[in-house]
């Protein structure tokens, strides 16, 4: 048995580590901890509890040492676009707002008095969402200045939590190309833009690549959870790590994310920045080796988990009432489970209406369940009024905006695509598999369900000699882990 690697995979709504090593030439998983993430209200704001996530990561490596299992080495990937801002000193400037937060209202217009979106898009390739990062520092400027004429460096959230634990502050690549910020091929901080925007150079420092040592942990850190480690850079956007895992065996394979974001798309050697990918909001973010993944954001399990909440009682964010809605149970009426979910959209699968899933009314609703049947009655569709028929439009709108995509992908690379490769904790609703082979009419390969966390694995296990490149870490996926084939009916 080879030495263990640690993936700490920090999600929208949970952290795990997850140790991970090679055993009779197969790559074997180990959770030795979990714990929750949540957003709290701090200065008029929806922030993330930086020190609840904290404690979350140190409360993991104490239990790799109760285990008796010492990482040889440790990463973090987490979502995108969100940051934290150090003084010359090292400290916090601000609090670490979420990017669901309302700040960003309107702070695209602010961005695009300064640069079009046509210009913005050729020289990043970065699709337009409200919330990437570009458009929250533009939001910030506006609210507090000051913060950024007292900030020194900018960490996306998995570099800061690298900070902490070695005491250095390196910028990884591919989560700093979702900042909106970075040339698509210069592959480093467009200095021009960042001039252009206003935004201090100073924040932005030498980009690392995935597989980029960082450094031993503090001695304070070491002492705190019994041991000593190195700290390697996977592909810290968790996207960019759960598409390392596709055990795709060609290049005729479309990849698919799913989580609470649903992340379809592709890996280029080369960006596509054209009008055409502009109009139809297709992104390049940067992966390890330099490879692009070129694909579309689709609102994903997001809109199913925020509907299990609201039917559960719970709201999403603290604060924010929820909308009225009729449906034919209470909130609260029952404890839903996302079989019961399942089952109910199984009961309602003639039910016709479908909504564009990536519409923005759905980011960060007061109601999910509101904002479907609003959506339904604006375009002149049936509104859902049982669970089932809201169950079915949902899944159906995914499965559509998934076959849309395929299609624009098809259209811009040239390509004709004979698969879909399903990675993340999605991959394990049947339901959604086979709607999505039926409505794409291709199969579905799903599996592993630990993608993010295993794409964090491979480049450390690469760095660590496990594997020789990418190629022998997908074949030992291929052997390791259950993959379902999915036929389309």
């Amino acid at each position: 048995m080879g030495p263990y690697y640690l993936a700490i995979d920090i999600g929208a709504s949970s952290g795990r580590h997850i140790l991970g090593h090679l055993e009779n030439g197969r790559m074997v998983l180990e959770e030795v901890h979990r714990f929750e993430n949540r957003q709290v209200r701090k200065n008029g704001h929806d922030c993330w509890d930086i020190d609840h996530l904290w404690q979350g990561i140190l409360d993991g490596l104490k239990a790799c040492k109760a285990l008796g299992k010492v990482p040889a080495t440790v990463g973090i990937d987490t979502w995108a676009v969100d940051f934290v801002l150090l003084d010359q000193n090292g400290q916090p400037v601000g609090d670490a707002v979420a990017y669901r937060d309302s700040r960003i209202e309107g702070a695209d217009k602010l961005v695009e008095a300064r640069i079009s979106p046509a210009d913005r898009y050729a020289r990043t390739g970065i699709q337009k969402q409200n919330f990437n990062t570009i458009y929250q520092l533009a939001a910030l400027q506006k609210e507090h200045p000051e913060q950024l004429e007292a900030a020194h460096r900018l960490l996306m959230i998995p570099d800061y939590f690298h900070y902490l634990l070695t005491g250095v502050q390196k910028q990884e690549y591919t989560n700093a190309t979702s900042t909106g910020l970075v040339h698509a091929d210069k592959k480093t901080w467009d200095r021009e833009l960042l001039d252009l925007l206003g935004l201090p150079r100073r924040l932005f420092g030498p980009l690392s690549m995935p597989g980029t040592v960082v450094g031993p942990l503090t001695d304070d850190i070491a002492a705190q959870v019994g041991f000593q480690t190195t700290v390697v850079l996977p592909a810290t956007h968790d996207t960019g790590s759960a598409f390392l895992a596709v055990p795709a065996q060609d290049n005729h394979s479309v990849y698919l994310s799913s989580g609470t974001w649903s992340l379809l798309g592709v890996e280029n050697e080369a960006p596509i920045t054209t009008e055409e990918s502009r109009r139809r909001n297709f992104t390049n973010e940067g992966g390890a080796w330099y490879r692009y993944r070129y694909l579309k954001n689709i609102m994903g399990l997001w809109m199913i988990q925020s509907i299990r909440r609201e039917l559960n009682g719970v709201d999403y964010v603290a604060g924010k009432e929820r909308a009225a809605w009729t449906l034919d149970v209470q909130p609260g009426e029952k404890q839903w489970s996302f079989p019961d979910l399942i089952a109910a959209a199984e009961s309602a699968a003639d039910f016709p209406s479908v909504v564009n899933a990536n519409d923005e009314r759905f980011l960060a609703p007061a109601s999910m369940i509101a904002a479907v049947q609003a959506a339904c009655e604006t375009t002149g569709q049936p509104v859902p009024r049982t669970v089932g028929q809201l169950m079915q439009c949902v899944y159906r709108s995914l499965t559509l905006c998934y076959k849309g995509a395929i299609v624009g992908l098809s259209q811009l690379t040239g390509k004709t695509y004979t698969a879909i490769h399903i990675v993340g904790g999605g991959c394990q609703d049947n339901y959604l598999n086979r709607m999505t082979a039926a409505i794409c009419r291709l199969p579905v390969w799903a599996g592993p369900v630990e993608g993010t966390a295993i794409g964090n694995l491979v480049i450390q296990m690469i760095h660590g000699g496990e594997f020789a490149d990418l190629a022998a870490a997908r074949q030992c996926i291929r052997e390791s882990f259950e993959i379902k084939e999915v036929l389309p009916q």
